[in-house]
């Protein structure tokens, strides 16, 4: 292992990439077009992600509901609050456009106010029958108004599913078929057949339509995801080309690296057809992740050749030197960012495995292009002229290398008072952190299918299912009368919660068959009496139900399904909502005779959250932990390891503390910042100490010689680097997704934050202890030799 960190060994590399540039070219070449073709296999997630590990509890009472019921976001909801609507003719096209809904092929039924029907009780024989309230299609003032006036005042059934009697708002309630809710058949029907169908409707009708449902806001965010990926990828190229062009002032420095970071964008979608991975909000990020991490590889390459070049001219010297001198910095850098995001790896999520498999492979990758294509290229051209050259003395930069020099020379008290003061702040800020479970929170907040979720919020307190699984434990156990008046308590039980909307359940047709036995009455929509259940039974037994008590109840009779539907709320509130039902559906149903779950894909989506919580802590207490034992073998000192640290430790305090003062809540999206930043900002750690290492050795071990020269040397790499990396993950803040934004700029500024750190704190840490560290005992027998070989 030691021989990998010589210069020796590293001077072999050199010489074989040189010798062997066409092989090497042709192996890129072709490696290229194999990830092209895997192009075709990336697949795009058409459900929300499951942060919960399969055999999680709350996983598998969600697939126990599935089993028995099918998936419970398949609806799509579409309404108006047009006044005309009971015209004849808005009510016609209303009607059409039902219509024209209901014949596609992916349509498995449709509930809508214009073709309602009106359970009735016959006699001959006895039975309940649903029928057509409107007999005819000729719609006439008169009888729309005699309609629209039955239907709100003697169909309580039907309040909350079609109509809110409140505001007059009218409602459409879709089905489709659960064979195409998680599949690209649901993305091209809603995008191809049934958007465009609303937009011609709307338009042509001037009828004000509102569409909602998850099916439906699943399909619109994903497209967003997929359209953001080549502005991302494109913003990434050009803010880091101009910041390139802007520091070394040459075209081919800036076509050389771009070609670099291009190649590696390839790859990244190459390795996610091939894995067979899907487009996600994560996976989405990482071509342009690679374009922000693969810049600062150009620029210590380039830099360190234009470095040789100008101190003795010779270019097979230079390129020999930069791949001896800056490979070895330059994969150990790159392995400790591509570890940060491999500790995810080690989570029991498979969004967050996929991410940190995809990332960390592309991260070596980029790396190995990196040192492969710019040595092979600039061997082919001619030497770099003195134009240039010229930003390698550039009076700007060399003012502010004399400021560090001057602050870690003179100030140390002011940076450590600075420190500490941040520290303090930090876990002020630290306090106010909130976590967030929001599964709609991280949607672009403007588009407008998150308007008309908050429409849906207000007229029928929203689209996200929350479902209710009751076990009876026995066949039939649902048509007993005391398990129907249980699960009505539960339905009103859950009304006391303003975030919640009216239940639907077994119940609603029991009270409904109540009211058509009664001739109809809206007083007797209610739960029959056991006397009054004995009486209707005759009717059930001929009864057809058209699939809407399916819905509710399972084959056997045992198990039934109360639904509601949520607010967007995030995770404090959903967990006080739930310390609050518990207790009443323990009250409401005895543990010894029924079993009661709460179930669905947004309440698995918050506890998700809680769980990535939990991984966070785990992933980047992996993360120091490696670092910490590669500081460890690189030193041989406990106390380096502690100096090394601090100054990435620091910065993350400064992120969490940002957070809680910006109220920027821990979520999906939030959550990444910490592995990103911390992955990232040890490299500068590993870059000045590699420096300074080598400075050590040449010195005879003497402290304060060596930290100024290694300070000055990394200095500039380090701050042309972050601020490649500060511009470069700002693109993410042109996002429309909240998340998005908040993750570009709080590593933006946890980056720029840790250069000055690691600038400021780290040598002044060094000088402050020299009594204590580094000194030829401790530092016995020099594990690496990084910038520099012994005959400079």
């Amino acid at each position: 292992m030691q021989k990998l960190f010589s210069f020796g060994f590293w001077n072999t590399i050199a010489g074989t990439i040189l010798r062997n540039r066409i092989v090497f070219i042709t192996l890129i070449i072709g490696v290229s077009a194999f990830l092209i073709s895997q192009w075709k296999y990336i697949g795009f997630s058409f459900t929300e992600a499951n942060l919960l590990p399969d055999k999680h509890p709350m996983n598998l009472e969600y697939q126990s509901f599935l089993e028995k019921f099918g998936d419970e976001g398949n609806i799509i909801v579409i309404a108006t609050q047009d006044s005309a609507l009971f015209t004849p003719k808005k009510f016609k096209e209303w009607a059409q456009l039902s219509d024209t809904i209901r014949q596609f092929s992916e349509i498995k039924s449709v509930i809508d106010i214009t073709d309602l029907q009106n359970l009735k009780k016959f006699t001959n024989p006895k039975r309940f029958e649903f029928q057509d309230i409107l007999k005819t299609k000729n719609y006439t003032e008169e009888n729309l108004d005699h309609f629209k006036h039955f239907v709100f005042d003697s169909l309580p059934f039907y309040e909350g599913l079609v109509y809110n009697s409140k505001s007059k708002t009218i409602q459409t309630v879709v089905y489709l078929e659960d064979s195409i809710v998680n599949t690209k058949v649901r993305k091209d029907f809603v995008l191809e057949k049934f958007v465009p169908l609303i937009e011609n409707f709307s338009e042509s009708t001037n009828i004000k339509v509102y569409v909602s449902g998850m099916p439906y806001v699943r399909t619109l965010n994903a497209q967003n995801i997929v359209d953001e990926i080549k502005w991302f990828v494109l913003a990434a190229l050009l803010v880091t080309s101009f910041i390139f062009y802007f520091f070394f002032r040459s075209f081919r420095a800036t076509f050389i690296s771009m070609l670099t970071v291009i190649i590696g964008v390839i790859w990244a979608f190459g390795f996610i057809g091939l894995m067979r991975y899907e487009i996600t909000v994560l996976t989405a990020i990482i071509p342009p992740l690679i374009i922000v991490i693969g810049i600062p590889n150009c620029i210590f390459l380039i830099n360190k050749y234009q470095q040789e070049i100008k101190r003795h001219g010779n270019q097979a010297k230079s390129l020999q030197r930069v791949i001896a001198k800056i490979g070895n910095a330059t994969l150990m850098t790159n392995v400790t960012t591509a570890s940060g995001f491999a500790t995810f790896i080690f989570t029991q999520s498979e969004l967050l495995k996929e991410f940190g498999v995809v990332a960390s492979i592309n991260i070596i990758s980029i790396f190995l292009l990196s040192l492969l294509i710019i040595p092979i290229i600039y061997s082919y051209m001619a030497p770099p002229k003195d134009k240039h050259l010229k930003h390698l003395g550039k009076k700007w930069i060399e003012g502010f290398v004399n400021w560090i020099e001057n602050m870690v020379r003179h100030r140390r008290i002011t940076i450590y008072f600075t420190a500490v003061g941040v520290m303090m702040l930090s876990f002020i800020g630290i306090y106010f952190i909130k976590i967030s479970g929001s599964l709609l929170e991280d949607m672009p907040q403007k588009a407008e299918f998150i308007k008309d979720v908050r429409f849906f919020e207000q007229e029928f307190n929203g689209i996200m299912p929350l479902e209710f699984l009751i076990d009876t434990k026995r066949e039939n156990g649902v048509s007993k009368l005391s398990t129907l008046k249980r699960i009505d308590r539960l339905g009103q039980a859950l009304e006391e919660f303003p975030e919640l909307s009216k239940s639907l359940s077994v119940v609603n047709i029991a009270k409904y068959a109540k009211q058509a036995f009664y001739n109809g009455k809206p007083k007797y929509y209610q739960l029959p009496t056991r006397q009054e259940q004995n009486f209707m039974l005759p009717y059930f037994k001929n009864f057809e139900s058209n699939g809407k008590l399916n819905a509710y109840v399972d084959s056997t009779g045992q198990y039934a399904r109360l639904t509601v539907f949520m607010k967007d709320v995030g995770t404090n509130r959903m967990e006080q909502i739930e310390a609050q039902i518990y207790p009443k559906i323990k009250k409401i149903f005895p543990e010894d005779r029924y079993d009661v779950s709460m179930t669905g894909k947004a309440l698995t989506f918050q506890k998700g959250t809680n769980y990535l919580v939990k991984n966070l802590v785990v992933s980047l207490t992996l993360a120091v932990l490696l670092i910490a034992i590669f500081m460890a073998w690189m030193f041989r000192s406990f106390r380096m390891i502690l100096i090394s640290l601090i100054p990435n430790i620091l910065p993350l305090l400064m992120t969490a503390g940002m957070m809680g003062f910006l109220n920027i809540p821990i979520k999906p999206s939030t959550i990444l910042v910490f592995s990103i930043a911390f992955g990232i900002s040890v490299d500068d750690t590993i870059h000045f100490l590699a420096k300074y290492r080598q400075e050590l050795k040449a010195r005879n071990w003497k402290i304060k010689r060596s930290v100024y020269p290694a300070l000055r040397e990394t200095t500039v790499s380090m701050f042309y680097t972050s601020i490649v990396l500060y511009f470069g993950f700002s693109v993410f803040m042109i996002s429309s997704f909240g998340g998005t934004v908040a993750l570009g700029g709080l590593v933006s500024a946890t980056l720029l934050f840790a250069m000055l750190s690691n600038l400021l704190l780290l040598p002044s840490l060094l000088l402050s202890l020299e009594r204590n560290i580094a000194n030829k005992e401790t530092l016995k027998e020099p594990q690496i030799n990084v910038i520099e070989s012994e005959e400079d």
